[in-house]
């Protein structure tokens, strides 16, 4: 057996009635989500590149580009293009163990395949926990050493799509198998670029567009090296340089006790990089608590642990810098006592106090008490020109599943994004109303036709 074979036999096995309710819920809430961020996408430049292309080249009438009333297109350039989408904008899911945004391919993919074949709401539901399982699975095996060596999280995500489309397109565990071997051997993906980049987006298109080739290719007989995760210079040791056997058993261990989408996964409800997301939330806590303006304050002292130094630019100019420097994530939140979705925007990002405050951020010790808590948590500690200090800590994020997420979160932030891509307020409570119920849904076109 292989840990391909082993994962295979696993999700090809696990029925939709084997999944807990939770489980299906997040998934709904992962649609609406990456809808929502797609709609702030069709505003960047990237993502309408690879549309534009996906335009000029055609082909068999799929599945259908969301906001974009043109024909349908082949299935694996649609999930690719409506993945860039939702990645570009900076809003969509990360599973907090290695910040992988596995529900953008998820959705682009099978919301693409749901139109390919007629699937029903449910049986994207089930593609979308088993995607992610697969998905967080391969990738924990791999974590922390792929990003010391350099690479970006669509290592994992190219998983969550290959087994998404596998399981719509009802492949055999066998097929399945090749679909993840084919994936493991296609992707790459360079997290300084990402992080500097539009090249970002680039990989979670990437990501889509090579796991749906790889379970159209396994469906279609085509083998690949299946040993290839544990294998000597396999997926394991090349990406993450850990040792193959080890690294397949944490892929394969108690399979079925839990799942990544209930334990490990969390939904953006501000924008930007999940692991500063703590900062802005502590931040604005701690200015809130204390009842600290802008100009009361002193120093900013930030700490988790792990974390020794600023990253990212310090004063960033637009949303790629933004997204990634927790200098601007913990300054915007004590000026405003609010860290939110304006913070993305144009205005915000220029703001000449919160770049003022930028000023006085600084790194603290690592934190010693709660440490096994922190996950992409964070403390901010305010101390004000007249000598007081007001300190929160956050241990998760908003929006972690292992919090509880309240659809009321979900739909805020929906009705606050999907305007950005011109969809009229009918639509958009229709297509909302129809991702709260998505489990009934016998006809998946009705809610993508209302995304056009």
């Amino acid at each position: 057996m292989t840990v391909a074979r082993d994962l295979a036999d696993f999700l090809v096995g696990t029925s939709t009635e084997d999944l807990p309710p939770q489980a299906m819920r997040h998934a709904a809430m992962i649609i609406a989500s990456t809808i929502a961020s797609a709609a702030y996408g069709t505003q960047i430049q990237s993502a309408r590149i690879i549309r534009d292309l996906t335009r000029e080249q055609g082909g068999r009438p799929d599945a259908s580009l969301w906001f974009d009333a043109g024909a349908r297109l082949p299935v694996a350039e649609v999930a690719r293009a409506n993945a860039m989408l939702s990645d570009a904008a900076a809003s969509d899911d990360s599973d907090l163990r290695n910040i992988v945004h596995a529900g953008t391919p998820l959705t682009a993919t099978a919301l693409a395949f749901a139109e390919r074949i007629g699937a029903t709401g449910q049986d994207v539901l089930t593609a979308i926990v088993l995607g992610y399982e697969a998905a967080g699975r391969i990738s924990e095996a791999i974590t922390p050493g792929f990003r010391a060596r350099g690479f970006h999280g669509c290592l994992g995500a190219v998983f969550a799509a290959a087994v998404a489309a596998s399981r719509l397109l009802r492949l055999s565990a066998e097929q399945t198998a090749q679909s993840i071997a084919i994936a493991a051997t296609s992707i790459g993906g360079l997290a300084t670029a990402a992080d500097t980049s539009v090249a970002r987006e680039y990989h979670a298109g990437l990501a889509a567009q090579l796991g749906v080739n790889a379970a159209l290719a396994a469906q279609r007989g085509y083998l690949a090296e299946e040993r290839i995760l544990e294998t000597f210079q396999g997926f394991f040791e090349a990406f993450g340089g850990v040792d193959g056997a080890t690294a397949a058993g944490v892929a394969t261990r108690d399979l079925g006790q839990s799942w990544d989408i209930v334990t490990d996964m969390a939904i953006k409800l501000v924008p930007g990089g999940h692991p500063y997301h703590a900062f802005g939330e502590a931040g604005a806590n701690a200015a809130r608590d204390g009842n600290i303006a802008a100009s009361d304050v002193d120093t900013i002292t930030i700490c988790r642990p792990g974390f020794t130094k600023l990253s990212g630019p310090l004063h960033p100019t637009d949303l790629i810098g933004m997204a990634h420097s927790p200098a601007y994530f913990v300054a915007a939140g004590v000026a405003d006592h609010a860290f939110s979705w304006v913070h993305a925007s144009d205005a915000k990002i220029a703001d000449p106090v919160i770049h003022g405050l930028i000023d006085k951020v600084r790194v603290g010790a690592q934190p010693t008490e709660d440490a096994a808590r922190y996950r992409q948590g964070a403390t901010v500690t305010i101390r004000t020109r007249d000598g007081r200090t007001s300190t929160s800590t956050v241990f998760l994020p908003k929006g972690a599943g292992a919090l509880g997420i309240a659809w009321d979160d979900i739909d805020a932030k929906y009705r606050t994004l999907v305007p950005a891509a011109g969809l009229p307020a009918d639509k958009i409570e229709a297509s909302l109303a129809l991702i709260h119920d998505f489990h009934r849904v016998t006809d998946v076109s009705s809610l993508t036709g209302l995304l056009r």
